[in-house]
């Protein structure tokens, strides 16, 4: 069975870390651009964050540029999303996903898409 496994999420105090990870089952994630795309109720879909499959380019939103760092370990074939200086607007379920790409400046993706893990920071 295809599918991507998250986990990492939880429960932080703003200004806390979490480190989420992103792996596949069924394939692998080398030759992929992965990415993380977070929801919350109430508010619209955000592209947080990809990393393009040679590793060389990388994005951000806004909000996550200078906090949140998106790397790949290559050994592992797992994707990390490093979630530093959260804030309680982070709280969404964040959702792993391949093929991701950016059009008109806003991440979109035409891969798969993971089951998700929840994070939630409180003040």
């Amino acid at each position: 069975q295809v599918q991507l496994v998250e986990s990492g999420g939880g429960l932080v105090q703003a200004g806390g870390s979490l480190r989420l990870s992103c792996a596949a089952s069924g394939f692998t994630l080398d030759n992929y651009a992965v990415g993380w795309f977070r929801l919350a109720p109430g508010k619209r879909r955000e592209g947080v964050s990809c990393i393009s499959s040679d590793n060389i380019t990388t994005y951000y939103l806004d909000s996550a540029k200078e906090r949140f760092t998106i790397a790949r370990d290559h050994d592992k074939h797992t994707v990390y999303l490093q979630m530093n200086d959260l804030k309680p607007e982070d709280t969404a379920e964040y959702h792993c996903v391949t093929g991701c790409s950016v059009v008109a400046g806003e991440l979109t993706w035409h891969g798969s898409w993971g089951q998700g893990t929840h994070v939630t920071v409180f003040a």
